[in-house]
């Protein structure tokens, strides 16, 4: 298994959620999505991520799931994955490992998008907690030996404690 990049935060990042977010907008339709998050470390300013751009993109109702899920199959290069948390996030992505796009679709008030937004928008804010997070994520990428389980399972305690500090 190939090892787990985790690189310095990289300026295009953004241009490329837009350019991702347009292409989502228009296959899916503006009458099936509510609105397009960029989340993940991508979108925290300065932090330093897997160069893969995590997109939530929220639908008006959850009626909707099955059609906009049958639209994102028909997206170039991306693959579909199911449902693999059981959390209503169908999951789409394209690239390699740590490269990429990766989309989750969603209904609207989705327990774990909520919790991602919470995150995004904490650690944003908060340049002390970015920080330490961006020191774990570099701690565990280089102890994983390209385990994801590893990595994004030493990542979860500290996401908690972020989550619940931002909820409260």
């Amino acid at each position: 298994m190939g090892a787990i990049e985790v690189v310095d935060y990289d300026p295009t990042w953004p241009d490329l959620f837009e350019e991702e977010k347009r292409r989502i907008s228009e296959l899916i339709g503006s009458d099936m999505v509510d609105d397009i998050h960029h989340v993940g470390s991508t979108s925290v300013v300065g932090l330093c991520a897997k160069p893969k751009i995590d997109i939530d993109a929220v639908l008006r109702s959850d009626a909707l799931v099955v059609e906009a899920v049958k639209r994102a199959k028909s997206l170039d290069n991306f693959r579909f994955h199911g449902d693999p948390y059981g959390d209503g996030m169908w999951t789409f992505t394209s690239g390699r490992g740590s490269h990429g796009t990766r989309l989750y679709l969603c209904a609207p008030g989705n327990a774990t998008h909520v919790r991602r937004v919470l995150f995004r928008d904490w650690l944003r804010r908060h340049p002390d907690d970015a920080a330490e997070y961006a020191a774990l994520k570099r701690k565990l990428a280089a102890e994983a030996n390209g385990d994801w389980k590893f990595y994004t399972g030493g990542k979860s305690d500290f996401v908690a404690k972020i989550v619940q500090r931002a909820s409260g």
